[in-house]
């Protein structure tokens, strides 16, 4: 009950402070935050995006990889599914320091709330292992982890190639101007 209070005191102090963005997210995730416990009880599950399927399946496929072009397509659905790479410098997105404090508190009140929620779930563990929950949440992970090392992969690929980012890392310059296709 205590951290379900510390929710709620982060949820006020992360609305009060007057940024849309942050009222924003937390409005966006209550919902979300309070039906956590139908993700135990594997009656939502998270979507694994194709993308990342095929990675699993193959993550050193190399077929129709053959330009440039083509591995730079497949790493932005890769980039598209997973996020940026750890090889992208962080976007100044131009928000200043009290607005991202804001949007922490805020994601720390919505942890807060969805904690609260699923301990009220006795046995919590167990349900998630006979629900199947567990094993999704385990596929999620390999799937992700797999998406990681298929874009790990093609950026090697693109830069024994000579292709400039995205089909290789952002920090690398290919060798001459007019870069192989």
């Amino acid at each position: 009950m205590a951290s379900l209070q510390h929710g709620i005191a982060l949820l006020l102090v992360a609305t009060g402070l007057g940024s849309c963005s942050a009222a924003s997210q937390v409005r966006d995730g209550v919902g979300a935050a309070v039906t956590a416990p139908l993700d135990d009880f594997n009656l939502r599950r998270e979507f694994i995006p194709t993308v990342l399927l095929q990675a699993e399946g193959n993550p050193y496929d190399t077929r129709n990889l053959n330009q440039c072009t083509t591995i730079a397509a497949e790493v932005i659905r890769l980039n598209d599914a997973l996020g940026p790479d750890t090889d992208e410098p962080p976007h100044d997105d131009g928000t200043r320091l009290s607005e991202r404090a804001q949007d922490a508190a805020a994601r720390a009140a919505l942890d807060a709330i969805r904690n609260s929620v699923t301990d009220f779930i006795p046995g919590r563990n167990w349900i998630r292992r006979l629900s199947g929950a567990d094993q999704h949440s385990r596929s999620v992970q390999s799937a992700i982890q797999a998406g990681r090392s298929r874009r790990a992969y093609l950026k090697g690929l693109g830069m024994q190639r000579n292709c400039a980012p995205p089909a290789s890392p952002s920090w690398y310059r290919p060798r001459s101007a007019a870069y192989a296709q």
